[in-house]
């Protein structure tokens, strides 16, 4: 059962959601409903047991707007400004080189767009840290154990 829910996230109709190191794919359905048919989630993960999952799941449940995506590296096949929403659940403090991982999430957001990432406790403290030395995102707002971040440096065109 998804320990996080997604309509506190602030994804609306429409959306472009990135559900990066989506793993089992706990989120997914909940993101596709959000987003509505003419949204699209892009569950990205860099191992392929991951992306079985939520092809399963796209065929079993029907979600036409769900798109298993294979990471290579940290690089994840989205053109740049592309997303509305990017949630990183339980994902940056298990990686190796987490600034990567934020400059890539940094390419594929939108400028309007929003990063959400979670932490409980000391894990809190050790992803802001990561986030303050990666310069690119600013901290909007902190909900319990999830920090809501807007892109810096980004043009947004008029």
């Amino acid at each position: 059962k998804p320990s996080y829910k997604l309509d506190q996230m602030g994804i609306k109709l429409n959306d472009v959601v990135v559900d990066y190191g989506c793993g089992p794919g706990r989120y997914l359905t909940q993101a596709c409903k959000l987003v509505g048919s003419n949204g699209k989630v892009y569950a990205v993960d860099i191992q392929d047991s991951a992306l079985r999952c939520a092809t399963k799941l796209r065929w079993r449940k029907k979600l036409d707007n769900l798109q298993p995506l294979k990471a290579s590296g940290y690089f994840a096949p989205i053109q740049e400004d592309k997303a509305d929403v990017i949630y990183l659940l339980n994902v940056l403090l298990k990686v190796d080189k987490p600034n990567e991982l934020l400059n890539e999430v940094h390419r594929i957001v939108k400028p309007n767009g929003q990063l959400i990432l979670n932490g409980r406790g000391k894990s809190s403290g050790m992803t802001k840290t990561l986030v303050d030395k990666n310069k690119r995102w600013s901290l909007v707002k902190q909900e319990e154990d999830l920090l809501f971040l807007k892109p810096l440096f980004k043009q947004t065109s008029t």
